[in-house]
């Protein structure tokens, strides 16, 4: 069988093309654009399918940097697809971003879009500023429009430490790559607008990286409680929320065991609230 050729530009002496030798873009999205458009997602014929969907992501600020979360459901239609699937990555060392829409094409965004950031820290030798990072990630949205036409939409959330600023940032985007910095928290998926609801009541300013985690899970409980899309803690299967920090020392991905700990807390008092009212008769 014979080899199969890396691009359209590739040659049989064995040699790299000279696409990958000559000076261009610290772009690796506009690299590939020019030498293999067919590998971009955005390029590729689909069909009308039914395909996982993943929500929901919750992100807010505290005293030093950002908490993101999300839960681990996707849905296909009225059914469950899985359990345990992870939406929340860390996009570089310092931002996290968090999927809702298509799961199979907002897992490959992610995947791309960690390689644009990686590409361009080594053709430049230094880390995009946060705002860099947010409208690259824009960019990257807008290549996805013909897709999200056809109802494949992927929609992000992405947050991260500002290195000049000293602060936790977070930015929201449209299917069209509308990119919208959000104060304090948001929130995006299905079960969005309780989650946001819920955040508008916990957060407040001050809180610590615990603290911020608490209120998180809690959002995401809440999402849970009224969307059927959305996945709360499966204490019988040991399912926890994705749930990540970004500060000034990096992307942190809390523990399951921390997690499972807030969780049965957050459990235990809306349980006693409850009986208090008399829901246990």
């Amino acid at each position: 069988m014979a080899p199969s050729t890396p691009g359209p530009a590739s040659s049989s002496s064995g040699r790299l093309p000279h696409a990958f030798t000559t000076p261009g873009s610290a772009s690796f999205v506009d690299f590939l654009s020019s030498y293999a458009p067919q590998l971009l997602p955005a390029d590729r014929p689909t069909v009308d399918v039914q395909a996982p969907h993943g929500t929901t992501i919750v992100a807010l600020t505290f005293d030093g940097g950002v908490v993101m979360a999300g839960d681990r459901r996707a849905t296909m239609g009225s059914m469950i697809a899985s359990r345990e699937i992870e939406k929340v990555f860390p996009a570089d060392e310092y931002s996290a971003v968090g999927i809702a829409g298509t799961a199979g094409l907002a897992v490959e965004l992610v995947r791309l879009f960690q390689l644009e950031l990686e590409h361009y820290e080594k053709i430049e030798g230094s880390l995009l500023s946060l705002d860099g990072k947010a409208n690259r990630l824009a960019t990257m949205i807008r290549g996805h429009l013909g897709l999200a036409m056809q109802g494949l939409a992927v929609v992000p959330l992405f947050g991260g430490f500002d290195l000049d600023r000293r602060l936790g940032r977070i930015f929201s985007y449209d299917v069209t790559g509308g990119r919208y910095e959000e104060h304090d928290h948001h929130a995006v998926g299905s079960g969005s607008v309780f989650a946001r609801g819920s955040l508008k009541k916990l957060w407040r300013p001050g809180l610590d990286a615990a603290a911020g985690v608490r209120v998180a899970v809690e959002a995401l409980v809440d999402a849970a409680d009224d969307d059927s899309a959305t996945g709360g803690p499966d204490h019988t299967r040991r399912i926890w929320p994705v749930v990540a920090t970004v500060t000034a020392s990096g992307y942190l991905r809390v523990p399951d065991d921390e997690l499972a700990a807030v969780a049965t807390q957050v459990e235990q008092e809306r349980r006693r609230t409850h009986e208090s009212r008399g829901g246990a008769r």
